[in-house]
């Protein structure tokens, strides 16, 4: 038995963990800023938050789905062949969500302002959910035939697993940039995200949780899986006790800790499955049926092990950097700034 397509999975695993848990609380002040102020100064201090790291965050997701290629090519195909109208659907909304991170303070009028603050909310909802939705059925499964190729019509996708999943993850990320806003912002944001994350916590994450208990029960569960489970009950206990009590840190690293374990259960569960097919388990696709060959998986390794812990300690280093809280009172006034060509009449 390889050992390499074991590591591989794992570190796909890893890489989506990573996602799920640095671009979550984005997506979720995305969505915040839409809801929980009509304050111009408030939705700054949030987008403000999340500024200087939000773009490296997405790094995630591009190395997992060319990890996916690279790795397991089979697998990668016939996800993403299969699920092709939600992925161009998220891919819509990164680019909205981009823009609007972007352009919204370019021009300094409420209509504006407005209309790009539902695009980053917008955008930020979609990708949260589709993402979801994308994980979730490569966890539950997806009708593929022995090729790989999908039965049914394009939208055979949309089931309840895929609903589930996509409900998990928008409520993970509305709950995790809850205690983020907790830690980063000031002022009222901090306070009502606090608030939040005390009062709709339960509510968050029960689909996460159904989502769990659903992939042991379908792919029958094993020990570590089941109790990876449990530390994400005690994390998600924590982090709850800690959000009602106003202790921020603590509720920022228990639910944190809640999508860890969560989702490393999830991962754990389906393995040895990469995309279990509805159709007939003979045409299932695993680590070792689906993995690319050991040369390629090889010098995959190496690469990893020499760039990887570079880019942790970079992303790590930007963190540290950016680590004060961002208050109301860093927020400058609104001024406006004429084109060259302008000025120049």
């Amino acid at each position: 038995m390889e050992p390499l397509p074991v590591v591989w999975f794992v570190a796909i695993a890893v890489l989506w963990i990573g996602y799920l848990l640095l671009e979550g609380f984005d997506l979720g002040v995305g969505m915040h800023m839409v809801f929980s102020t009509r304050s111009e100064r408030d939705r700054r201090v949030m987008l403000n938050t999340i500024g200087p790291v939000w773009d490296g965050n997405e790094v995630w997701l591009i190395t997992a789905g060319a990890a996916m290629f690279a790795a397991f090519p089979a697998w990668y195909a016939s996800l993403f062949s299969t699920l092709y109208v939600p992925l161009t659907i998220t891919l819509v909304g990164l680019i909205v969500r981009a823009v609007g991170i972007e352009y919204r303070g370019k021009v300094h009028t409420e209509r504006w302002r407005t209309l790009w603050t539902w695009m980053i909310g917008l955008g930020s909802l979609i990708v949260a959910f589709c993402i979801g939705a994308a994980l979730a059925l490569t966890s539950t499964g997806l009708p593929i035939d022995a090729n790989g190729d999908r039965v049914g019509g394009p939208f055979v996708w949309l089931t309840v697993p895929a609903v589930l999943g996509g409900l998990a993850v928008v409520g993970f990320a509305l709950l995790h940039s809850a205690t983020f806003l907790g830690l980063k912002a000031d002022g009222p944001v901090r306070e009502r995200a606090g608030r939040f994350a005390a009062r709709w916590a339960p509510l968050c994450i029960a689909p996460a949780a159904v989502w769990a208990i659903w992939v042991q029960v379908a792919h029958g569960g094993n020990v570590f899986a089941w109790t990876l489970i449990v530390f994400a009950v005690l994390a998600a206990a924590f982090g709850w006790r800690a959000a009602r009590g106003r202790h921020e840190g603590r509720a920022f690293i228990g639910f944190a800790g809640f999508g860890l374990f969560g989702a490393a259960a999830i991962f754990a569960g389906m393995f040895p499955l990469l995309l279990p097919s509805t159709v007939d388990a003979a045409f299932d696709l695993t680590v070792w049926n689906a993995a690319n060959g050991p040369y390629t998986l090889g010098v995959m390794t190496v690469v990893a092990a020499v760039s990887l812990p570079v880019i942790l300690l970079y992303q790590a280093w930007s963190y540290w950097i950016f680590r004060k809280r961002v208050t109301p009172g860093m927020i400058p006034e609104v001024y406006i700034v004429l084109p060259a060509v302008l000025r120049a009449r």
